[in-house]
């Protein structure tokens, strides 16, 4: 980027942040159905579209459900298409979810993060996304309001990558990301444009040209096409990092499937979603001028998982912390932590880890509670084990 060019900047919160993403990225159909706390991205593109500053069709839905499949329909005619949705919106979109992937609708969501019901909860955790995380969805995390407008407008270019064609949800911390307003930089309409020009869905519907979309398969067809599914995600992480590349370029900003922070050396390393890790970073930064060796991973990609990037950072950590934000009931943990346990397992990483289930349904995680938590990290390795593998942080036993 030009030392000489000129920086916009603005002070948004990050439900206003991904709207204005959305509307620089010109896009066709918006289908909406208000649920805290994502409704002010769709009420400012509602605003947009009634301004005439955005030339899309606006469609308020009658559900979630029928949101998420207006923009399937959209999607397979050739539209850029865009939905938002958290908590309780997301679940009753499941099962078109599944659709969308295999159907290979190049749809954008947003999901604020919010815990679900019940009890009822309007605050932030990750229970929605992890329902949908095994859907043949992308799932990406901002873990500030910069990174949920970069993240938005890189989501259009990697679901209608021709290798790709995949839905993408962006997902931003209820409240904590979606209603804090920071300043961040954006792009020029004509730049977004440049980066993601409009291109022709290849399979659109044609009436001319007529194509079968959603058959019906049976135990002879049905594995082929789950194959073609699992063989088309498999491309993700090389379409990310044209897409991350690409937008380098214009914007200045670098993005990887992860995000480390203070690794290279690390004995102790917390793996983490969203937000928190902003906070780990702050704390970790303090815990090294004592002379303590930590480092913080963040995934800005968490489907498909980054495995190998991810394994190279922690092939030499004493211990590993993972910060889960919902929990897998019934499993051995919450769901980042499956993925890490597994992914130490896969490829021969003995260390110390455990899994910290913390700020569920909005429970604050100050930066007292990363100071306590990474003492107990540290603990570990003193006496060379965790008392359990499994610490529901902040609440009283």
């Amino acid at each position: 980027m030009s030392e000489l060019k000129q920086v916009k900047k603005m002070a948004l919160m990050g439900d206003e942040a991904v709207a204005y993403a959305v509307k620089q990225a010109d896009v066709d159909v918006i289908a909406a159905y208000p649920i805290t706390p994502q409704t002010i991205i769709v009420e400012r593109l509602s605003k947009y579209v009634a301004d005439g500053e955005l030339n899309a069709a606006f469609i308020q839905a009658e559900s979630e459900h029928s949101a998420i499949s207006i923009c399937l329909g959209a999607a397979l005619t050739g539209a850029r298409t865009f939905t938002s949705t958290a908590s309780q919106g997301l679940a009753l979109m499941h099962e078109i979810l599944h659709a969308a992937s295999s159907m290979r609708a190049p749809i954008v969501m947003a999901i604020a993060n919010r815990a679900l019901n019940s009890p009822l909860n309007i605050h932030c955790d990750h229970s929605d996304v992890m329902n949908a995380r095994d859907t043949g969805w992308i799932h990406l995390f901002a873990n500030n309001v910069q990174q949920a407008y970069d993240l938005t407008l890189m989501a259009f270019k990697i679901a209608e990558d021709p290798e790709l064609l995949l839905p993408v949800s962006v997902n931003l911390d209820g409240f904590i990301l979606t209603h804090s307003v920071e300043p961040l930089e954006v792009l020029s309409d004509e730049e977004v444009l440049q980066y993601i020009p409009h291109v022709p869905y290849p399979y659109r519907i044609d009436f001319d040209k007529p194509l079968a979309y959603g058959v019906m398969a049976l135990p002879d067809t049905y594995m082929e096409f789950r194959r073609q599914l699992y063989e088309v995600i498999l491309k993700t992480p090389e379409v990310f990092r044209k897409a991350a590349d690409s937008f380098s370029r214009i914007s200045g900003r670098t993005y990887g499937l992860v995000s480390p922070y203070l690794v290279e050396d690390a004995e102790i390393i917390i793996v983490a979603l969203g937000s928190t890790v902003e906070t780990l970073r702050y704390v970790a930064k303090k815990f090294r001028q004592r002379g303590v060796k930590i480092g913080v991973v963040g995934l800005t990609m968490y489907r498909p998982f980054p495995e190998k990037e991810l394994a190279k950072i922690l092939e030499n950590a004493k211990c590993v912390g993972v910060m889960d934000r919902a929990y897998s009931y019934g499993g051995v943990g919450g769901p980042l932590y499956t993925d890490v346990l597994t992914t130490l397992y896969k490829n021969g990483i003995k260390t110390l880890a455990a899994d910290f289930v913390y700020g569920l349904g909005g429970r604050d995680f100050k930066l007292i509670d990363a100071e306590e938590l990474f003492k107990k990290l540290i603990n570990a390795i003193e006496v060379g084990r965790f008392d359990r593998d499994i610490y529901w942080w902040g609440v009283k036993e």
